[in-house]
């Protein structure tokens, strides 16, 4: 089952690096992150360049807002699972996506959620 991850940023060259590794350091392995940016000119963009073969789609354009961009991220998305996870967020820990499947596998669910502590091991 793969599990697509859209984050959306824009002028996060301060948190964009942690966000990218926290994706990539997940213990499950069927992901594709997906970036958008709303054209950020911080050098953000440097950031996730560098990181590129992490990233299975990165879009760097104007948009209309966080929500615009989401849509545009899903519009990408072709995992069963679609997550966000914006460009100032990080998972609780490496199991987190494994989690989320396992809770899909288990029951017949549209939607998960979780707080911290609760979610994950």
């Amino acid at each position: 089952m793969k599990v697509s991850i859209i984050t959306v940023t824009f002028n996060c060259h301060k948190t964009i690096q942690d966000t990218i590794t926290s994706v990539a350091n997940q213990d499950y392995p069927f992901i594709e992150h997906i970036i958008i940016d709303g054209a950020s000119t911080d050098g953000t963009q440097d950031i996730i360049e560098r990181n590129r073969s992490k990233i299975r789609h990165f879009v760097s354009e104007p948009d209309n807002g966080i929500y615009n961009a989401m849509n545009k991220g899903i519009r990408l998305a072709s995992g069963s699972i679609v997550g966000i996870l914006n460009g100032d967020d990080v998972f609780y820990d490496n199991a987190c996506i494994s989690v989320v499947v396992e809770e899909f596998k288990k029951k017949k669910v549209e939607a998960v959620y979780g707080q911290p502590g609760l979610c994950c091991p």
